[in-house]
């Protein structure tokens, strides 16, 4: 569960990331309340938003076991832990 989570919070991050690299990259204080303002904060958010979403939408079409398929859950077979599985 936690990948999942980590993988949408990289991706949230990243265009602020970026944005702070090209502050330093122009020698600009990345810290300076000057260097964010509203509207590239607003920018950002929206970028970050719509990485998120797509990402989303990714990993539901592309992602998972096919169409039709039938899931096993994971059961107990002879006192060993068989992992469950799509057929």
């Amino acid at each position: 569960m936690i990948r999942p989570i980590l993988t949408e919070t990289v991706l949230f991050l990243l265009p602020f990331g970026g944005y702070a690299l090209y502050l330093l990259a122009t020698k600009t204080a990345v810290f300076d309340r000057a260097s964010w303002p509203p509207s590239v904060i607003a920018t950002l958010t929206i970028a970050s938003l719509i990485l998120v979403l797509g990402s989303f939408f990714y990993l539901a079409h592309f992602s998972g076991a096919p169409p039709g398929s039938t899931y096993v859950p994971a059961r107990m077979e002879d006192g060993r832990l068989v992992p469950g599985d799509t057929k």
